[in-house]
């Protein structure tokens, strides 16, 4: 199937400008369940030699000037659209990416790699007026050495949303990839490499995840840690990096409400709803999960939901046929399977799917519930698979509340035509990215993170850069 007719690259570490290789764990195909090429793990010595290799790198780094890096990004953004196609085959192998999702990751990691790099051109500082003789001016610099963990879900998407905006405001990072997924942070690592990014100012490392938070968080050089996971270990993180107060990016989970009004059409909106849930199967911290919909809607809803679902094809993330793939790896097959038992034995109805599926890889049906209860663990629980959660509702004043109840507000969609509930929904959603009238999510030019406890801080934008520098103000008085 697709790991036999298709070559896995080998896996290595990055650590001062060369590739180092270790001995290590498994890498599986989800589709499959085959083992596909090996992860290396990181030494305490190895993360020594990360971090002293990023020191270097960050004062090479940091002396080229904002015009110079953005030169060797935008080489590096030609090179991962030039490799597209390439990057695709491996994010399929390795995470069960579907070819066409895994080349559009490509594209959307090059439009972030190429805004950020023209937005560091543009990180002004200023003159503060004040009396004659007197200069108050602020400056804007790299904070320095970056700490940054990323996720299997977005193999390369991620580890693009924290190397690029660092390495624009003119920082070093030694990213800790996620060992499910390692092959797609490797050819990120291998671009900026090809483009021309001085040894060092780029490390890559792999292990056991625990062990590297403990080592680099800590460690004086390290000055900021950017983290892309559940809100569990995020407030772990957060914590460690508290006790030494160094600042923190934090993205973490949601559970995505959408709530269809009455002056919606059902029909279109479930139509979009089902690709989009389907998208990644369900895998992506922006996925649409819990839908209330307005009683008049919930039955039409539904059952386009279901139709739709139906004709989803489930199967080889190659075949370019099919429409989702697998699940990441067999605990995300029982979390759900869990989840789905759990919301059927308190009153939830089975409209769709519900059972794992026979054969190899790791495989569970695209899943609709109705009329789940409040208390089913489904609807606290951040699903991170295909399932969506639906309930009705009769005033907007009752689906509000629904999409807020939860302490997390990563993301939320709204579907009405009414120009008053559009204002009340920018106004009283708690989310730190809505999206009104289409299943959208955040582009290059504009900020994403969340509220709550989906974290703080934000990736994207102008706003991105921020994070990665700090204030100097200096005062100067022409004469004594």
């Amino acid at each position: 199937m697709s790991d036999s007719t298709h070559a896995y690259p080998a896996v290595r570490m990055l650590i001062g400008g060369q590739w180092r290789e270790r001995a290590g764990k498994p890498v599986i195909n989800p589709a499959t369940g085959a083992v596909i090429g090996s992860v290396p793990h990181a030494n305490r010595q190895d993360l020594q030699d990360a971090v002293d290799s990023a020191q270097a790198g960050f004062r090479a780094w940091r002396a080229y000037g904002p015009a110079k890096r953005a030169d060797v990004m935008l080489r590096a953004a030609a090179l991962l659209r030039e490799r597209a196609d390439a990057i695709a085959i491996t994010m399929a192998l390795e995470q069960g990416k579907l070819l066409r999702d895994g080349k559009a990751e490509v594209l959307r990691g090059a439009s972030l790699i190429e805004w950020d790099a023209q937005e560091a051109r543009r990180t002004y500082g200023r003159i503060i007026p004040s009396d004659a003789g007197m200069r108050h001016m602020v400056f804007r610099e790299p904070i320095g050495v970056v700490a940054a963990f990323s996720p299997w879900n977005a193999p390369l998407g991620s580890p693009v949303r924290k190397v690029s905006p660092a390495l624009a405001a003119g920082c070093a990072v030694i990213l800790k990839a996620a060992e499910e997924t390692p092959a797609s942070a490797c050819h990120v690592a291998q671009a900026f490499i090809d483009a021309g990014l001085p040894a060092g100012a780029l490390n890559l490392v792999f292990g056991n995840p625990a062990e590297i938070s403990e080592f680099l968080i800590p460690h004086p050089v390290v000055r900021m840690v950017a983290f892309t996971g559940s809100t569990r270990v995020g407030k772990q993180l957060t914590a460690m990096a508290g006790a030494h107060m160094k600042p923190a990016i934090m993205e973490l989970g949601g559970h995505g409400p959408v709530i269809v009004c009455e002056d919606a059409d059902p029909l279109a909106v479930a139509a979009g709803a089902v690709p989009a849930k389907a998208r990644n199967a369900g895998q992506l911290c922006v996925a649409v999960t819990r839908f209330f919909v307005a009683r008049k809607n919930y039955d039409a809803f539904a059952g386009e939901m279901v139709r739709r679902a139906a004709l989803l094809r489930i199967g080889d993330p190659f075949d370019p046929a099919t429409d989702m793939g697998p699940l990441a790896n067999p605990r995300r097959v029982e979390a759900l399977q869990s989840l789905i038992d759990d919301a059927l034995s308190r009153g939830a109805k089975l409209l769709a799917g519900g059972n794992t599926m026979a054969g190899p890889g790791y495989f569970l049906p695209f899943t609709v519930l109705g009329d789940v209860p409040d208390d089913a663990r489904a609807m606290h629980e951040e699903p991170f698979g295909p399932l969506a959660l639906l309930q009705r509702f009769d005033t907007v004043d009752q689906a509000i509340a629904k999409a807020n109840a939860l302490p997390v507000g990563l993301n939320a969609y709204a579907f009405t035509d009414s120009a008053s509930l559009i204002d009340r929904f920018i106004s009283e959603i708690e989310t730190g990215y809505l999206s009104i009238n289409y299943f959208g999510s955040s582009v290059a030019e504009t900020p994403f993170g969340g509220v709550k406890d989906s974290g703080f801080s934000r990736e994207g934008g102008s706003e991105g850069l921020e994070h990665y520098m700090v204030i100097k103000t200096v005062s100067q008085r022409s004469r004594v």
